[in-house]
């Protein structure tokens, strides 16, 4: 920069002495234009060294901003893996779990086989201790049933509504022929 000064300074120092020249004119007015462009060669610099600047501050920021993006990715990566073994524990338990609910629905199952086949043995054995059948579709509050008894068969038709609980169990049983 201090060279294209100096160069001026050259440049006008030798106007002054062509100026007293007359023959040299047109050597002057090169000299001028040497001078504009010089001028505009040192605008230049002086814009270069300007954008050169904010270049570099807008590569920092790019560099910083990068940076930061790594360090975001990186945390990324590290909370997806571990969301993926939270995922493949919660998978894992998933199956347990789902493994235990079929054992226990085959269980319950079982049991409910079993408690089909005790509730129909209960009613076969109540059928044979009381010889009652049983009128499964009458309305509800009502107990309808034939007694099948030693000699004859005896309709049954209470109303629940009316009577208590305990007259309809001691006339059930009353029914039943206590001699084995």
């Amino acid at each position: 920069m201090a060279a294209f000064r100096d160069m001026e300074e050259l440049s006008q120092g030798l106007l002054s002495l062509l100026g007293a020249n007359r023959a040299d004119a047109q050597q002057r007015r090169l000299l001028g234009h040497h001078e504009q462009v010089v001028d505009r060669l040192l605008e230049a610099q002086d814009s270069a060294e300007r954008l050169l600047r904010e270049i570099l501050t807008t590569e920092k920021e790019v560099a910083q901003n990068l940076v930061d993006t790594k360090e975001k990715a990186h945390q990324g990566v590290a909370e997806l893996q571990q969301l993926e073994a939270e995922l493949q524990k919660a998978s894992e338990e998933d199956i347990h779990l789902k493994a235990n609910l079929f054992q226990l629905t085959s269980e319950l199952e079982g049991l409910r086989e079993m408690e089909v086949d005790l509730q129909r043995y209960v009613a076969q054995l109540y059928h044979r201790i009381s010889k009652i059948e049983w009128d499964y579709e009458c309305e509800p509050g009502m107990i309808k049933g034939i007694h099948h008894g030693p000699t004859v068969a005896q309709p049954i038709h209470l109303d629940s509504t009316q009577l208590s609980k305990k007259f309809i169990s001691d006339h059930l049983w009353s029914l039943v022929d206590t001699e084995w």
